[in-house]
């Protein structure tokens, strides 16, 4: 699988899928993970859109196969972007649609706002509020938790709101082993910054189509409180599935990837 260096401390892994038909010239999906997840977390997706799209799934920095970044890491959303912009630019890639879950709807906000140049279209499953209230709050207690417990306890204790009552038992247990591989120092560093992110000045910037897909009692927030910051987007849209879960690109992914692929194509893909 191929790497690539955006800056010298960091080598990013990423995936490159493409079951297009090879006489066709296909636009491309960059897909953006959650936190404490890798480019695996898409393993339901991938198989849908990459026989319509060619699709680039990145390890972002820090977590899965690319370096892991110390304690002290100065994450910033501009410096994000410009890892992805840089991939893309690697692989010659000028415009594309973005795909992001959870926290990577968070980036992927701000990246659609900040580089509109080369977002071709937004579709955001199951992310925060542009300001999560009350979360900068807990992270010394949480980053003291980590340090104690590791994050596999974290990801553990989450698990129930994340994935929701309906979720395999099989799954959650899968997802959090999978979430604890994740290195502490990448995890400290990042739940104080990128995690507790204020995007809401970013919202209104954001000019490409836009999809917001969330469940009926997703713990992020009602549909209503969802809509509230989605309607500042102008041209996007909102999508409700049923169901209590937040991770709604895992529980959901059947028919929120249908629901993407229906969007892109309807806006021009």
């Amino acid at each position: 699988m191929p790497h690539f260096r955006p800056t010298p401390d960091c080598d990013m892994f990423y995936r490159d899928d493409d079951f297009t038909d090879p006489w066709t010239k296909p636009e491309t999906i960059l897909m953006l993970h959650g936190n404490a997840e890798s480019s695996l977390s898409w393993y339901a997706w991938a198989p849908k859109l990459a026989r319509h799209y060619r699709v680039i799934r990145p390890d972002m920095r820090g977590f899965g196969q690319s370096s892991p970044m110390p304690a002290e890491y100065p994450w910033t959303m501009d410096s994000l972007t410009e890892d992805f912009c840089a991939l893309m630019d690697h692989l010659g890639i000028d415009k594309f649609h973005v795909v992001a879950a959870k926290i990577g709807g968070t980036i992927a906000r701000a990246f659609a706002a900040r580089r509109p140049d080369r977002v071709k279209t937004l579709s955001v499953i199951g992310t925060p509020a542009p300001l999560r209230v009350g979360v900068k709050e807990k992270v010394p207690q949480l980053i003291a938790d980590l340090k104690a417990h590791g994050v596999e306890a974290w990801a553990l204790q989450n698990m129930g709101t994340r994935l929701g009552t309906e979720f395999a038992p099989a799954g959650v247990d899968w997802w959090g082993h999978f979430m604890g591989r994740t290195a502490l120092s990448t995890q400290l560093g990042f739940m104080g910054t990128i995690a507790c992110a204020d995007i809401r000045e970013d919202l209104p910037k954001i000019a490409c189509p836009t999809l917001v897909v969330t469940t009926e009692k997703s713990g992020l927030g009602t549909p209503e409180e969802t809509r509230a910051w989605q309607q500042q987007i102008k041209n996007s849209e909102l999508l409700v599935l049923p169901g209590n879960s937040y991770h709604v690109a895992a529980t959901h992914a059947e028919p929120a990837a249908d629901a993407v692929l229906a969007f892109i194509a309807k806006n021009g893909g």
